[in-house]
């Protein structure tokens, strides 16, 4: 033990091992899908910052550790956006830091047991602050939110229902303190074995008493998805189109409500190509169901390039339409273009800004269905589905296309988080993709049918159970996010009291009266 405590002063030493133990956790999410090392994965960060020199060092071991864990989280980046996917992930490594510090704090020595308390309440509040921070869209949105590991699995599901994936990224970091200092803290086991404890059952609590969605066994839908693979080389906007007329005319018969394509299906505005228009308003007449399909074009009406759902009914367009309103970084725009729109130099960053819509939208497709549109990675926002459910979508729908990271983990990671929001709304959602993956969920967040690869080129039909009523989640919102704040909030008006008293120059000690030669302390001279 003393040798490798000696081999780790070196400081890059301990740097690389603080990235590669922030980047376990990524094996909890798909493709490996170990879920079950999400609740252990952070236990060798937080021994690294816990034995920290300095609270310098602390923050460092922060960094890291959030380094490892953006780069590993994010690498399928990288033939996209090449070394500055390294920038990135150091960018936003860096807010970790604080909570390395944090760990440093609460964990360090032999912490007494209302630290320990303490620690299991602050250092998750801590973590969700960070993941609040860099779910903002500009920094790269919530994708890799470290709750979205348990996409599979049944009492997380419940628990996201009441809290979102914020309550699950919440329970998973308590949980890794808590192991940590039943491993490393015999003499404050009693406090982790507590919070464990009360982990247990609060998820049993919430298994037992959180509302189920209302189903019932006749209110279904018919939903289809037309994925067409792969379609590259010139002319690949017609040759996919054609490709998508054929999948979908083998749903005649099949008494869809609605059939969806993927993100950027249409590379053509509709307004420009009254054919393309009649083609799919054909094809919606020939199966008897409205059609989404996502336009990927510059629009004839104003200026820009947008990404857009659109439905097309019997009649031809039916005037609903989505713009997509949250960009991609650097995939469909480049922030601050004038500083860094070097990025287009260094891999496949986006060459010219997409434009973005102002609202979402809730589309009629008929038969009393009402579907909740988005786009791409949209669909890692929890608010944005928790909103369209609000405001009355029966089915959610995410149209994506990943075919730039076809053989990464990226397809399964986007196709896994519809389940949470699912989950969190307690309404069916519809993961409709070009290349794969694509995949349909039930209320509760459990699939429906099977996962279309990203080797399928196919058509298929899925039978989606609808549900009543909504969520706490849906009627609380982030709930979790708001607690996590106020206990930061507490703990820094605590430890600025601390600081304070500390700092405040002890009273001066009581002296007696001086003696002289001709008075006493009993008879002063008057």
């Amino acid at each position: 033990m003393d040798s490798f405590g000696h081999w780790l002063r070196s400081p890059w030493r301990r740097s690389i091992l603080a990235a590669l133990a922030g980047a376990l956790p990524v094996l909890a999410f798909p493709a490996p899908s170990l879920w079950w090392l999400a609740y252990v994965a952070l236990v060798p960060w937080l021994t690294l910052a816990r034995s920290a020199p300095t609270g310098k060092r602390a923050a460092y071991d922060g960094w890291c550790g959030g380094f490892g864990f953006m780069l590993a989280m994010h690498h399928w980046l990288f033939p996209f956006l090449n070394v500055f996917t390294v920038v990135l992930a150091a960018l936003l490594g860096a807010l970790w830091a604080p909570w390395g510090r944090l760990v440093r704090r609460f964990l360090a020595g032999t912490p007494s047991p209302g630290r320990v308390v303490a620690a299991l309440l602050v250092l998750p509040s801590g973590w969700l602050g960070v993941e609040l921070v860099r779910s903002w869209q500009g920094l790269g949105g919530p994708w890799g939110v470290l709750g979205s590991s348990q996409w599979e699995v049944a009492p997380a599901l419940r628990l996201a229902s009441v809290g979102g994936v914020w309550l699950l990224s919440f329970l998973i970091v308590a949980v890794n303190v808590a192991v940590a200092v039943l491993v490393l803290v015999r003499e404050s086991r009693v406090p982790a074995v507590a919070g464990l404890l009360a982990t247990a059952a609060a998820t049993s609590a919430v298994w037992a008493w959180s509302p189920r969605p209302a189903t019932d066994a006749g209110d279904r839908a018919r939903i289809a998805v037309v994925q067409p693979g792969i379609v590259a080389g010139a002319g690949s906007a017609d040759r996919r189109f054609d490709l998508e007329e054929r999948l979908t005319r083998q749903l005649v018969g099949q008494n869809a409500d609605l059939i969806v394509w993927g993100e950027s299906s249409v590379g053509f505005d509709l307004d420009d190509r009254p054919d393309l228009a009649r083609r799919i308003a054909e094809l919606s007449r020939d199966t008897g169901a409205d059609i989404l399909v996502n336009v990927d074009a510059r629009r004839s009406d104003k200026p820009g390039i947008y990404k857009s759902s659109v439905l097309v009914g019997a009649d031809g367009l039916t005037g609903d339409r989505y713009d997509k309103m949250r960009l991609v970084p650097f995939g469909e725009y480049i922030p601050a273009r004038s500083l860094l729109g070097w990025a287009t130099s260094v891999g496949k960053a986006a060459g010219e800004d997409r434009r973005k819509g102002s609202q979402q939208v809730v589309m009629n497709v008929g038969h009393g269905l009402r579907i909740g549109p988005m786009v791409c990675f949209e669909t890692a926002f929890p608010d944005m589905t928790r909103h369209l459910t609000g405001d009355g979508a029966d089915i959610l729908v995410g149209q994506s296309s990943t075919s730039s990271f076809q053989h990464s983990w990226a397809p399964e990671q986007h196709a896994s988080l519809a389940a949470l929001r699912a989950a969190e709304t307690g309404r069916p959602m519809v993961h409709a993709t070009l290349t794969g993956v694509s995949a349909v969920y039930d209320p509760s967040g459990r699939p429906i049918g099977s996962w279309l690869g990203t080797d399928s080129s196919a058509a298929e039909v899925y039978d989606v159970p609808l549900a009543r009523g909504v969520t706490p989640y849906v009627r609380l919102g982030d709930w979790p996010v708001h607690a996590a704040l106020l206990i930061l909030a507490a703990w820094a008006v605590t430890e600025g009291v601390r600081t304070l008293r500390l700092r405040r120059p002890a009273p001066e000690p009581l002296v007696p009266p001086a003696r002289t030669a001709h008075e006493s302390p009993a008879r002063p001279v008057r």
